[in-house]
């Protein structure tokens, strides 16, 4: 197919970022992407979802700016599809549709009681720390020694570690002044982590696991009747040098650490949670374990089980598996393809990876696109000449200059406060600087 190639990526986090890049980078390929975000900040769950004192993985968003201010790319931010846009109008007006708009819901454990006050989603506490426009800063309550953390990856550990950090380590991070000053004050004492497997089973990465090696106020403890490994487990072990490696930082992790630390941050396993208890308040989760029953203290708790994409009108939907039924990336509706449809990052193939797996997720989602322009799959459809009209009745639509205020907006109000970059988290405030709406 000849002629200009028009795209419109659904979702700025890093896996639409990373389509962004590859049809910029593709050869000879005349392109023009819009890119809309519901947001009015871009890089998704790198800005709000990757843990703030992961500054090197964060500092990603310096090459997704290089993507973005391609002059062959337009950025529509605060632009809801389904709400201020559907996407059949996307559908309509571009070549192509690539939907990367993540995972934003929570799976649930089951249990009685969950619904007790005091038990969150994972991504309360995730969204609150990082400053997330949909957030509250009073959308927590720190009343209790004890914190539950259900959940053996490494979302579960940045909800321990989080919580366990000093105030001088927490300004040395992005987040608000409102968590500074929240967790300076928390009564937090102890953050147990409770994986239901064994320790060879759990989900976190030896790199996640050496960080709590360096916490500045708090120290690891782990169960010696918890950590013994079963022959499944020895088995494993000795077949993978990287599990095995893994065993040798958690002993290491139980044997050091300040004694005198003020927090302690409990690993767990073998723990299968059975009920939360408490009478309208959670007081404390009751688990099932090799040895009996285990009652834990805890008047906070935090589910980090994994997350769920959300269906989006008019897009074919697997409940089972969350996702989006798709052929490398190309929508599937029934046995057929849905013409110049895409998904790519966790709608594809589930929350699992870590960044730099939307990479390669992204390239294989483009290089089918290519295959359909090429092949004249797609193309063609007599659309208008180009796009503006989409969002021309939208209100409050944040371009790229918008987000580079709110970007020096946010250094700003860093250096006032005699720290880096702090978030701004109020949408209303974003919404301001972006629109330049100040007196």
């Amino acid at each position: 197919m000849s002629g200009r190639l028009e795209v419109a990526v659904v979702g700025s986090g890093p896996s639409g970022a990373y389509c962004v890049g590859e049809l910029c980078e593709t050869a000879g390929l005349d392109v023009r992407i819009d890119v809309f975000e519901r947001l009015p900040t871009p890089f998704g769950l790198v800005r709000y979802g990757v843990a703030p004192d992961h500054e090197k993985i964060k500092s990603i968003t310096s090459s997704f700016d290089e993507i973005f201010e391609d002059p062959k790319v337009r950025f529509f931010g605060n632009v809801r599809i389904g709400a201020d846009i559907t996407l059949e109008q996307l559908r309509h007006r571009y070549d192509a549709v690539i939907l990367a708009h993540g995972a934003r819901s929570d799976r649930t454990l089951g249990v009685p009681g969950e619904g007790l006050e005091g038990i969150h989603p994972a991504r309360a506490l995730v969204d609150w720390y990082s400053g997330h426009p949909d957030g509250r800063p009073d959308a927590l309550r720190f009343t209790t020694k004890g914190v539950v953390v259900v959940g053996a990856g490494n979302v579960a550990l940045d909800v321990a570690r989080m919580l366990c950090r000093t105030p001088e380590e927490l300004r040395r991070t992005d987040v608000p002044e409102y968590v500074v000053k929240a967790l300076a004050v928390s009564p937090v004492t102890d953050v147990h982590v409770l994986a239901r497997r064994g320790p060879a089973f759990a989900k976190y990465t030896n790199k996640e696991l050496l960080e709590l090696a360096h916490m500045e106020d708090a120290r690891v403890v782990l169960e010696p009747a918890e950590f013994e490994l079963d022959a499944e487990q020895e088995a494993l072990v000795d077949a993978n040098p990287q599990m095995r490696r893994r065993i040798e930082i958690l002993k290491e992790l139980g044997e050091s650490g300040r004694p005198d630390a003020s927090r302690r941050i409990h690993l767990r396993f073998g723990l299968a949670p059975e009920a939360f208890l408490g009478d309208g308040q959670v007081a404390g989760v009751r688990c099932t374990s090799p040895r009996g029953v285990v009652d834990i203290d805890a008047g906070l708790v935090f589910r980090s089980i994994g997350f769920r994409s959300d269906p989006l009108e008019g897009v074919p939907f697997d409940p089972r598996t969350a996702t989006v039924p798709n052929e490398r990336g190309r929508v599937l509706d029934g046995s057929d393809t849905a013409r110049g449809l895409y998904v790519t990052g966790w709608v594809k193939r589930g929350p699992n990876g870590v960044i730099g797996t939307n990479r390669r997720c992204a390239m294989e989602t483009v290089e089918a696109l290519l295959e359909d322009w090429r092949s004249g799959g797609i193309g063609g459809a007599g659309r208008p000449p180009h796009i503006p009209d989409v969002v021309a009745d939208v209100s409050g639509v944040v371009d790229w200059a918008g987000w580079r205020a709110i970007d020096n907006a946010e250094v700003a109000y860093g250096e006032a406060l005699d720290r880096g970059r702090v978030k701004i988290h109020n949408r209303a405030r974003l919404l301001e600087l972006a629109l330049r709406t100040e007196p």
